[in-house]
């Protein structure tokens, strides 16, 4: 096997830095789409804290954000980019340090926080019971069928996922082009044979309506590999049309007044793309220029951000819009603005503090 598939060339420090900050920006992207969704294209809880739906807050705006729930696929298809980046050539105990320490202090620190808030009297929703809080701390709550603190953990569910299946079978026995390109053509074979005999075991562990964004992301790291790989390419083209066909089938109605969203078929198809031609993008080094120190400091505050933004936006829409009375806007602009300030303390005062430590706790050899 050529060398460059097993021991591929260092990337120049400024082109790596460039692209990941290139990816940090579109991580906040996603995040902010998903916010939209959560506050503005949905109905459910949030109408208890705006006091109607916000088709009439956002009489324009709501069937726009209605696409921001696809702000998730996108970060699938990054999170296949940046698994596979991460976990090439790099020892087992490692990429589980590296993956633990970054998902587990701001998710704990998240879980605390928003059942604090929601034991408050003055706040209208309904906090976990205790046992089902604890529960929560293990990321296990949504396969052991317990209620989940934040509604988005949904989606750290499939993440966790996803790394087991990379780390056993690239991670474990070593990452190279062949074996990866193996990985993602079975993963896709296997994901449709369990969508295929609609078995609920298979389904769990193959994930057939996530598996094409992740599939296409770990794609597309090939071709930031070598632009010219076919194989990268075709799996790229195949995660990518399987990936809207599930968009489409989950998320496309008919017109139906009962219905919030007003998604059309062509709408969704969109937003898939966009997300697999943005990183893209990143892969073959069109977007290098995109290189202000600013991004690096939104890719950190992302994670933080899409952890709380639901349900503590929730309270703060509330109190911007009906006790302080500022209009729909506004609030919205000052929610975001509050759970970004609220991401940033926890990126500065828990993550900053307890990631290292987590690291390096696990990445110790024991005897």
């Amino acid at each position: 096997m050529p060398p460059a598939e097993t021991s591929p060339a260092p990337k120049p420090a400024a082109r790596r830095e460039n692209r990941l900050r290139a990816l940090d920006g579109l991580r906040l992207i996603a995040a902010l789409m998903v916010a939209g969704y959560h506050y503005g294209g949905r109905d459910g809880e949030v109408v208890k804290a705006w006091g109607s739906s916000p088709r009439h807050q956002f009489p324009t705006l709501h069937n726009l954000f209605a696409y921001g729930c696809l702000g998730v696929q996108v970060f699938f298809v990054i999170s296949g980019f940046v698994i596979c980046m991460s976990g090439w050539g790099r020892p087992l105990r490692s990429f589980f340090a590296s993956r633990a320490s970054r998902l587990l202090p701001a998710y704990w620190a998240a879980i605390i926080i928003v059942t604090a808030v929601f034991t408050l009297p003055f706040v209208a929703y309904k906090a976990v019971s205790p046992s089902d809080a604890l529960l929560n701390l293990t990321m296990l709550q949504q396969p052991l069928g317990v209620d989940r603190v934040l509604g988005v953990c949904w989606t750290l569910w499939a993440e966790v996922r996803f790394y087991a299946l990379f780390a056993l079978c690239i991670v474990l026995p070593g990452a190279n082009r062949q074996r990866v390109i193996l990985f993602c053509a079975g993963w896709t074979l296997a994901a449709a044979i369990a969508q295929g005999v609609n078995e609920p075991l298979l389904n769990m562990i193959l994930m057939p309506e996530y598996a094409p964004y992740f599939i296409g992301g770990v794609g597309l790291y090939l071709v930031h590999r070598n632009r010219r790989d076919a194989h990268a390419w075709g799996i790229v083209g195949v995660s990518w049309l399987i990936g809207q066909h599930y968009a489409v089938q989950r998320l496309w109605h008919a017109p139906n007044p009962e219905f919030f969203s007003t998604r059309s078929s062509f709408g969704i198809i969109l937003v898939v793309t966009f997300g697999y031609v943005a990183v893209a993008a990143i892969a073959l080094g069109w977007l290098h220029w995109a290189n202000w120190r600013w991004l690096t400091v939104a890719g950190a505050l992302t994670y933080p951000f899409y952890l709380v933004h639901e349900h503590l936006g929730w309270v703060a829409i509330k109190a911007y819009h009906r006790t302080l009375h500022l209009p729909s806007y506004g609030t919205f602009l000052a929610t975001v603005a509050t759970m970004l300030l609220l991401a940033w303390l926890l990126n500065q005062y828990v993550e900053k503090w307890l990631t290292p430590k987590l690291r390096t706790a696990l990445s110790k050899p024991r005897p």
